[in-house]
């Protein structure tokens, strides 16, 4: 949820900085927009983690029976 937000602000960050010429917003909103791209990829490499720890977990679990 935080990372399509993220995006978002970003994305209108950088118009909003597009129409009134201002460097400075428009490189905040780029800032944004990638820290919502690196929160999916955070959430993402976190979800493999995960199934991959509890995929190991089944497998031991299945060898001591």
């Amino acid at each position: 949820m935080g990372e399509n937000l993220d995006k978002a602000k970003g994305r209108v960050k950088q118009a909003a900085g597009d129409l009134t010429d201002d460097d400075r917003l428009k490189n905040e909103g780029k800032a944004d927009e990638l820290a919502g791209k690196v929160k999916g990829a955070v959430d993402t490499l976190r979800d493999k983690a995960e199934d991959a720890i509890d995929k190991v977990k089944d497998k031991v679990d299945n060898n001591r029976n």
